[in-house]
């Protein structure tokens, strides 16, 4: 199922919503390359994360133009990218878009289209607490609210959203089935919006 054409799906969503499984397990399934987003944040902002610091839009800038530049990157070699990338805002998700070219603001009419993995609270902070306990993240448990109150998803974005409390698996069987009817596995699915 690998691309020729290029296309980016961004799996996004607050912290413990399992972009990092979903996204590695799609990397398999779909042979587009896997990228996390948090691998591209400066030292600072992880020591800010680390001190239960919430980021700013100031300090979050630098690292979107980052992704921005990478799924440029990817769009130009027509290769197929999966990015695990929080993309709370609409704002964050316009840079995201905009590395395509010719994207106008506003339209939604991207091939960089993202997934929201969708789970209340409760089960995100379970999640959370049992990998900061494990120490496989430097985000505290205690910033999960603040990603939870900047979350915004507008229907218009054309975000297709999954319930992150299934299986791994059927998250992805999902997506897959999703992507599919959208057309999204090649350039076509710059006219969905």
């Amino acid at each position: 199922m690998a691309s020729n054409d290029g296309a980016v799906i961004v799996v996004m969503g607050v912290s413990g919503a399992g972009k990092t499984t979903i996204g590695r397990r799609l990397e398999k399934e779909m042979q587009y390359k896997y990228l996390d987003a948090d691998d591209f944040h400066s030292e600072l902002n992880k020591e800010k994360m680390r001190m239960g610091i919430p980021l700013t839009d100031e300090d979050r800038m630098p690292w979107l133009k980052a992704l921005r530049d990478v799924i440029n990157e990817y769009l130009d070699n027509k290769k197929g990218l999966i990015l695990g990338c929080s993309a709370l805002k609409n704002q964050y998700r316009e840079m995201l878009r905009s590395g395509y070219p010719a994207y106008k603001l506003g339209t939604y009419a991207s091939p960089v289209n993202f997934i929201l993995l969708d789970a209340p609270a409760e089960v995100l902070s379970v999640r959370v607490k049992a990998r900061a306990a494990e120490g496989k993240h430097y985000m505290p448990a205690s910033l999960l609210q603040s990603q939870i109150d900047l979350l915004q998803v507008d229907h218009c974005e054309g975000i297709l959203k999954v319930d992150a409390t299934l299986i791994p698996q059927t998250i992805v069987n999902t997506i897959l089935n999703m992507l599919h009817f959208q057309g999204c596995f090649h350039h076509d699915c710059i006219e969905f919006h």
